[in-house]
């Protein structure tokens, strides 16, 4: 994903993002986007990644400095965070919302139930540690790509999500299931994306922050908790003190 080629080749089937909408004066705003997940601590709140998070922020202003105006829509480094299990987001949430007025409460109450059976499995007193390993392109974000720092923080990710997405009573409320996981980290969003972008010189461009950042050497992702979280849209991820965490 963070090969030369890859970035030509994924670049061929980039398009706007729907998360983003034009408003009345012609400034992009963030759409509604509704849905709950599970993921590492929001930068907002994180203080054990201050050098990574640092990192990437100067990243995203130079990523954003190399591209046509408007192709990005970036996100603010305050919301910046890895998903760990994606659960329910827009047209699925907003259903299951009409369908059941308790589900809400029932979500949070089966996964805070999952946190604790699995708090003595997974939780050791060590956080996760994750490495950013370069940029990738998704058909319609930009961000970094993760590998596990090791076969243990690897493994009891793996647990959290199949005690996730195993779970029978989670898949009644409407949870499905999502075995697939691509590490990372979003930067931003693709916004308009000008008919005549040149692909082939935006893939250098691509390639050469790529080589910076791995010349440079990246700071490891420590996890030391997984929250589970509500946004409204991708700039505004939140949760009450309460709610469900799991200790890693």
């Amino acid at each position: 994903m963070t090969l030369p080629e890859s970035y030509r080749s994924q670049l061929q089937h980039i398009h706007e993002s729907p998360k983003f909408m034009v408003n009345a004066y012609g400034h992009r705003q963030p759409t509604l986007f509704p849905g709950y997940t599970i993921v590492t601590p929001p930068w907002s709140t994180d203080s054990c990644n201050a050098p990574l998070h640092s990192k990437l922020t100067l990243f995203q202003e130079t990523l954003l400095r190399q591209l046509p105006s408007q192709l990005v829509e970036p996100l603010p480094p305050s919301s910046f965070h890895l998903t760990l299990a994606d659960l329910i987001w827009d047209s699925a949430y907003r259903h299951v919302l009409n369908e059941n007025s308790q589900f809400e409460e029932q979500l949070r109450s089966r996964i805070g139930e999952i946190f604790h059976q699995y708090q003595p499995i997974i939780g050791r007193g060590i956080p996760l540690q994750w490495q950013v390993v370069g940029l990738m392109v998704m058909p319609r974000a930009i961000g970094v790509c993760l590998v596990p720092h090791g076969e243990d923080s690897y493994h009891r990710l793996l647990e959290l999500r199949r005690a996730v997405y195993q779970n029978s009573e989670l898949v009644s409320l409407g949870i499905e299931q999502q075995y697939h996981l691509t590490a990372h980290i979003t930067l931003g969003y693709f916004g308009t994306i000008p008919p005549d972008l040149d692909r082939e010189a935006m893939a250098s461009d691509l390639e050469n922050l790529n080589q910076l950042w791995i010349d440079d050497g990246s700071p490891l992702l420590s996890i030391p908790r997984a929250e589970l979280q509500k946004f409204d849209t991708m700039f505004h991820y939140y949760r009450d003190e309460d709610w469900p965490s799991l200790d890693f």
